[in-house]
């Protein structure tokens, strides 16, 4: 009787993991990792922007900090701009989330400020939102 435990304890020991790793994969595999499609996202909102009455647009607070960082960048400095953005983040810790994408944005307009001197931009890039800066200067969207 002892055996015949053992023996299975043994197997379950071998062919669990073994389970458990193949179902993980095929859950994995399963699910749809790639955004929709541009075109039917552009085409259902042509549709729906035909459909709708005409409405005041209305500005994310997302919206409203790009837009502050991306005018003082362009009369200021990146340093300034990434000063904003460091101090915003340490105010309003509901903004973090979308820290990472604002720095590229801004490592991408300091690109373009200084007319594809990537080397220039790069000059004011510091570990804010993990030096989202600097990958958003080297990035091809330049």
């Amino acid at each position: 009787m002892k055996q015949l435990v053992r023996r299975i304890g043994r197997s379950l020991a071998f062919l669990l993991p073994l389970v458990l790793v193949t179902t993980g994969t095929l859950a994995v595999a399963k699910v749809s990792w790639a955004p929709p499609a541009t075109a039917d996202v552009q085409s259902l909102t042509a549709a729906s922007d035909a459909q709708a009455p005409a409405q005041p647009a209305t500005t994310t607070p997302k919206d409203a900090l790009q837009a502050r960082l991306l005018r003082e960048l362009a009369v200021k400095s990146p340093a300034v701009a990434l000063n904003d953005l460091e101090r915003t983040m340490d105010r309003e810790p509901s903004l973090r989330e979308y820290c990472s994408s604002l720095a590229r944005e801004l490592g991408q307009a300091a690109v373009r400020k200084y007319h594809g001197d990537v080397h220039k931009a790069l000059t004011y890039a510091r570990p804010v939102c993990d030096a989202s800066f600097a990958a958003g200067s080297l990035s091809p969207a330049n």
